[in-house]
């Protein structure tokens, strides 16, 4: 992870340096429209002198318009370069060497000041990646100072020269900074999308594991009280059953506020008893424990999680005519003598290994020999501390 940073957010990784910078479409350089405003205050300091001096020639020559057409096109070049930016690399590479050869003939052809560089090595510093602007600029100022040698003109222009260069390596610097802050940007904007589509699965997650439950719960009551009303006319306890249907109701109400506000908590406990009144409500053979004391504390949550969907699953597709229920201090199985011939993995399971996952267990369903499903969470035990002996977590069980 922190060598992907320094990948994406500095200069401290060879593929940094070649990356092109800019390349995502919220970054696309300085704003196109009020751009050419502002490069023409920044050009103005170079162009009206430069003007003046083509203006001053008593006479119009070929060397004179060639001159001049060689100024105003490393103008015009500064002006349109934000439109570069989402070039490809081949385009960009050659917009700014022929920018920085632009500014070198202008120097060359009028003998200014070196400062006219500063356009070409400021263009080719945005536009390029890390390492091509060195490659490029460094050697456009050292040309620069030949330059200025053989003009005789070195003495009086190195200072401006190395001024060019310091400005250049701020710049060079102060590109880096943005590009690392534009993608810090898109990296937060990265982050919240995940953490949305994250929070979108813990709830559609926690809701399928509730409502799955109590309607499947719900379902069998309703279907057990029309059976004894259809068989028996046994109207106080069908009436019983429907007073369950009522409060398991109003519980799954309750549950789905509190999983919309991230408060609902799962009690291992809790889930056995609920457990124990779905099977015999769909008169199905329960051998399940007493208690949960034997269960790690910490693994009690997930494992209540894994109950309430594995009993979920029985009472819909298993046909089974009894289930048992084992617990360890770091695993729970639940079987039944179903009528399953093999493992379809839907939403519930995924989402109940996607939990034991978080606390680093696993989740394994598997047929067996005779018919039906065994499933198995479990948790790693951790390493016991030297002083302290090791003690084997016994299951809880007992019929019900």
């Amino acid at each position: 992870m922190a060598e992907s940073g320094r990948h994406r957010f500095g200069l401290n990784s060879r593929e940094a340096w070649w990356e092109d910078p800019f390349s995502e479409p919220e970054a696309g350089g300085p704003d196109r429209l009020r751009w050419p405003v502002l490069g023409v205050v920044f050009l103005l300091p170079f162009l009206i002198p430069a003007t003046k001096s083509l203006i001053a020639e008593p006479e119009v020559t070929t060397g004179l318009v060639a001159v001049g057409v060689l100024i105003y096109a490393y103008a015009l070049c500064y002006l349109v370069f934000p439109f570069a930016f989402r070039w490809p690399r081949p385009a960009k590479l050659g917009f700014g060497i022929g920018m920085n050869l632009l500014g070198l003939g202008t120097v060359a052809a009028v003998g200014s000041s070196p400062f006219i560089l500063l356009y070409g090595t400021a263009v080719m510093v945005f536009l390029a990646p890390p390492a091509w602007a060195v490659i490029v600029d460094v050697p456009t100022l050292l040309v620069g100072a030949l330059l200025l040698g053989l003009a005789g003109k070195f003495q009086d222009g190195y200072g401006d020269l190395i001024t060019v260069a310091s400005v250049t390596l701020a710049m060079f610097f102060m590109a880096n900074l943005v590009r690392a802050v534009r993608r810090l940007e898109l990296a937060n904007k990265e982050i919240a999308t995940l953490a949305v589509t994250n929070e979108r699965q813990r709830v559609a997650r926690d809701l399928h594991d509730l409502l799955g439950h109590s309607l499947t719960t719900i379902t069998v009551k309703a279907g057990l009280a029309r059976r004894v009303l259809e068989s028996a006319g046994d109207i106080p306890r069908a009436v019983e059953e429907i007073r369950e249907v009522e409060s398991l109701t109003r519980s799954a109400l309750s549950d789905v506020r509190a999983t919309v506000s991230e408060y609902r908590q799962v009690s291992l406990s809790a889930e056995l008893v609920g457990a124990r009144a779905a099977l015999r409500a769909a008169e199905i053979e329960a051998d399940l424990p007493h208690a949960v004391d034997n269960v790690r504390p910490e693994f009690q949550t997930p494992f209540g999680y894994v109950l309430r969907e594995a009993i979920t699953n029985v009472l819909r597709h298993s046909g089974a005519k009894q289930v048992k229920v084992r617990l360890g201090s770091t695993w729970l199985e639940v079987e039944d003598d179903g009528r399953a011939t093999e493992v379809v993995r839907g939403n519930g399971l995924r989402g109940l290994a996607e939990r034991l996952e978080a606390v680093g267990g696993t989740l394994r369903t598997s047929v067996r020999s005779g018919g039906g499903l065994l499933v198995r969470a479990e948790v790693p035990q951790p390493e016991p501390h030297a002083a302290t002996p090791a003690v084997r977590a016994e299951p809880a069980g007992g019929l019900a």
